[in-house]
C-alpha cells in the first residue's frame, strides 16, 4: 500500500504536477472561448438626458418606458447562461435627439445590474430591431376621480351612509395626448366595506362626540392611491388636499322612537283626477288609523332608522305618509312613501347647528365652506336611508288599496285579501 501511494504522489511529481496546471489552464481557455447565444426578454428601458419639457410617451416616473424588449445577446457561454432580465437594462440618451427618431440597440446601450457580469468581456453582440421614439410635450394638470359607491357589506350593527367626498383631482404629469385623455374620462376609486372591521367601527364610536350614532371611517393613507398604467406601473398616491378627509360613514342599526304621530295624506295624480278626488275618496279608519281634528294619523309606536338623534328631533313633526292614488284597473296596491316638509330649511337648520360645532375634526380638516358641503350630503343621506320600524326590529310597511272609494290601510301581514273591508 505504501509503494503504491509512493508511486502515486511522489514519483515523478514534477511531471504530474505540471500536467494538472496545463489540464486547468485548457480547461479554462476551451471554457472561456466557448460562445452562448440566448434570447432575453422583459430587460426594462430607461431614457436618460430628455430635453426639459419633454417625455415620452409610456414612461414612468423613474425615466423607464413601459415597454420592455427582447434581446438576442452573444457571448461567454458562462455569462450568457447565467444571464436573467434583473441583470440587464436597456439604457437610451436622448440629449441632442430630434423629436422622433430611430434607435438602433448594441453592446453599448447595456447596463449591467451585476456586478460578477462584466459586459465588456462577457457580451460580445446585441440584436434587437431597430423601433422608434417619439418625445412629445410634458404636460402637468389635474385629471377628477370620481369616489364610487363602495362594494362589500358593512361590519354587522352597521349601516352605509355614504362616502364622501365624491370627487377629488390628481395632479400629474405625463404626455401631453395620455393627459388630455384622463382629463376627458375620470378615474374611479372603489373601497370595500369587507375591509372595514367591526371592532375598528366600535372603537371610533366610543370616540365619537355626544355620542353620536354616526361613526366616519377616515379612510387610511395607503388606501388613497389609484392605478394608471398609462403613467405609472406603481400605484399613484392622490395629491388633492381634500383626500385628507375622505371618509366612509356609518350609521349604527339603533332604533330611535319617534314620540309623535304620523300624518298621512293622499297625492292625486292630474290624470285621474276626474274620477279620484279629494271630494270622493277618503282614508277609511281602522286600528291603524285615526283622526284628530280631521287630519289622519298612525298613532302607534314606531322608531326610525338610519339617522341619528340630531336629524331625527329636526323632523320629528314635520314629516308625513304620501299616498299615490291610482285606480284598481291601473295598481292594485297603492304607493306610499315619506315625505319631509320644506327639507330645505331642515336641511339649512341640521347644517347651521353642526357648523358651530368647533370640536368637530373636521372643522381643521375642511374649510367651511367644504364642511358644509359634506353636512348637505350627509342630511339629504338621512333623508334618503330614513325607514320606520316596530320596537322589536321589524320592519314597518304599508299595503294600501282602494275599495269603494275608501283608501284602506293595512301593515304588510295584517290581512292578506285587500277585497275584505277594514276599519
Amino acid at each position: 500500500m505504501k509503494d503504491f501511494l509512493y508511486r502515486f504522489f511522489i514519483q515523478h511529481w514534477a511531471r504530474k504536477l505540471i500536467s494538472i496546471l496545463l489540464a486547468v489552464i485548457i480547461w479554462f481557455l476551451v471554457n472561456h472561448s466557448l460562445t452562448s447565444t440566448r434570447n432575453i426578454s422583459n430587460i426594462p428601458v430607461r431614457v436618460v438626458h430628455l430635453p426639459e419639457g419633454k417625455t415620452i410617451e409610456g414612461m414612468q416616473p423613474n425615466g423607464k418606458l413601459a415597454k420592455k424588449l427582447t434581446l438576442t445577446v452573444v457571448g461567454n457561454k458562462t455569462v450568457i447562461d447565467e444571464l436573467t432580465s434583473s441583470d440587464l437594462e436597456v439604457v437610451i440618451d436622448a440629449e441632442g435627439r430630434p423629436d422622433e427618431w430611430i434607435v438602433n440597440i448594441n453592446k453599448k446601450n447595456l447596463v449591467s445590474f451585476n456586478p460578477e457580469i462584466n459586459i465588456d468581456s462577457g457580451i460580445t453582440r446585441v440584436y434587437h430591431p431597430s423601433f422608434s421614439i417619439r418625445m412629445t410635450k410634458l404636460l402637468t394638470d389635474k385629471i377628477p376621480i370620481i369616489v364610487t359607491q363602495p362594494i362589500g357589506e358593512p361590519p354587522r350593527g352597521y349601516q352605509f351612509l355614504d362616502v364622501w367626498p365624491y370627487n377629488l383631482t390628481l395632479t400629474v404629469s405625463g404626455p401631453e395626448e395620455v393627459i388630455k385623455r384622463l382629463k376627458i374620462k375620470e378615474q374611479r376609486i372603489t373601497f370595500n366595506l369587507n375591509d372595514i372591521s367591526k371592532a375598528q367601527l366600535d372603537d371610533l364610536s366610543l370616540k365619537s362626540a355626544n355620542g353620536s350614532d354616526l361613526v366616519s371611517f377616515y379612510v387610511p393613507e395607503e388606501w388613497k392611491q389609484i392605478h394608471i398604467p398609462t403613467l405609472s406601473e406603481a400605484p399613484i398616491e392622490i395629491n388633492d388636499p381634500q383626500a385628507e378627509a375622505l371618509r366612509i360613514d356609518f350609521i349604527r342599526c339603533t332604533l330611535l322612537p319617534i314620540n309623535a304621530p304620523i300624518p298621512l295624506s293622499l297625492f292625486f295624480p292630474p290624470p285621474h283626477i276626474k274620477e279620484l278626488n279629494p271630494d270622493n275618496t277618503q282614508i277609511a279608519t281602522n286600528e291603524l288609523v285615526s283622526f284628530s281634528q280631521g287630519v289622519p294619523l298612525i298613532s302607534i309606536p314606531l322608531y326610525a332608522s338610519g339617522v341619528d338623534n340630531l336629524f331625527l328631533d329636526m323632523v320629528r313633526n314635520l314629516f308625513e305618509i304620501v299616498i299615490s292614488v291610482a285606480p284598481p284597473s291601473e295598481r292594485k296596491l297603492l304607493d306610499w312613501s315619506v315625505q319631509f316638509i320644506n327639507p330645505r330649511l331642515l336641511e339649512d337648520q341640521y347644517v347651521t347647528t353642526l357648523m358651530s360645532d368647533v370640536s368637530d375634526r373636521d372643522t381643521r380638516l375642511m374649510r367651511p365652506a367644504l364642511r358644509e358641503e359634506y353636512l348637505r350630503n350627509r342630511f339629504r343621506s338621512y333623508m334618503n336611508h330614513f325607514q320606520l320600524f316596530h320596537s322589536d326590529d321589524s320592519k314597518f310597511d304599508l299595503n294600501i288599496f282602494l275599495q269603494d272609494n275608501q283608501i284602506r290601510i293595512q301593515e304588510v301581514g295584517e290581512n292578506k285579501n285587500p277585497n275584505k273591508t277594514s276599519g
